[in-house]
């Protein structure tokens, strides 16, 4: 098992476990998409991706369908992806990833946590080089396939990481290479249950519990905040 994949199950965040805070992320990115790239998932790769992770975490049809409407409603708030970078106490890294339609209202929330539980904001991209940014996707096995010539076949469209987890097959590739692997799926007949990009850091800090539980707490303020669609750090995660 690589390090993608053993980070990646370590993460709980609490949100995943609330449905309407996860179907509230998946609508912003699919107004985000729809804006962008046109109302059809026929001819937007993008939105037709997340469609499938909204099928994958039961969201409401005509949600789904009021977020890509709402791309089109002149009255709605035009949200922008920003990325706020800085350290939390102790040293840990944490990157927040908001889609907002008020980036005042959101810088200032962002730094007031950082700031009021012992962290700082940083400038963008000062912690790129903590962390991969990846891609990543979760498929259903075709029948017969073998995973070893598919790892080396999905090579060349930018997958560096193949993980068979329980029922499904899990993907890690670059995050520019996304559209490749998107395209190479559909093409050859693969079901994507889901797709998204997450920031797997290259080492994780080993911290105190006493220190975690102030850490917990300046994550989950970010977690809560309505504007934030995901959050990511470098701290271990507790031993089972």
């Amino acid at each position: 098992m690589g390090r993608a994949f053993e980070y990646r199950k370590a993460r709980k965040l609490k949100r995943w476990g609330n449905m309407s805070r996860t179907f509230t992320r998946i609508g912003k990115e699919i107004t985000i998409a729809a804006k962008a790239g046109g109302p059809d998932p026929s001819t937007n790769p993008r939105l037709r991706a997340l469609m499938q992770n909204a099928k994958a975490a039961n969201m409401p049809k005509d949600t789904v369908e009021r977020a890509i409407k709402k791309a089109t409603d002149k009255d709605a708030g035009d949200y922008k992806e920003i990325v706020y970078e800085g350290y939390g106490p102790y040293g840990i890294a944490i990157v927040v990833e908001a889609a907002t339609d008020n980036n005042t209202r959101t810088v200032a929330n962002v730094r007031s946590y950082f700031n009021k539980h012992g962290g700082n904001l940083g400038t963008q991209g000062s912690l790129a080089f903590l962390f991969d940014h990846k891609s990543v996707f979760k498929i259903k096995p075709k029948e017969g396939i073998d995973l070893e010539e598919l790892e080396l076949e999905l090579i060349d469209y930018g997958v560096d990481e193949l993980v068979e987890d329980e029922e499904e097959i899990i993907l890690y590739g670059a995050f520019e290479e996304y559209s490749n692997i998107q395209k190479y799926l559909e093409d050859n007949g693969f079901e994507i249950i889901s797709s998204e990009f997450e920031r797997i850091p290259h080492e994780l800090k080993d911290v105190t519990d006493e220190q975690r539980a102030q850490l917990e707490k300046l994550l989950d303020k970010f977690e809560e905040d309505e504007d934030v669609q995901n959050v990511f750090h470098n701290m271990k995660e507790a031993e089972e």
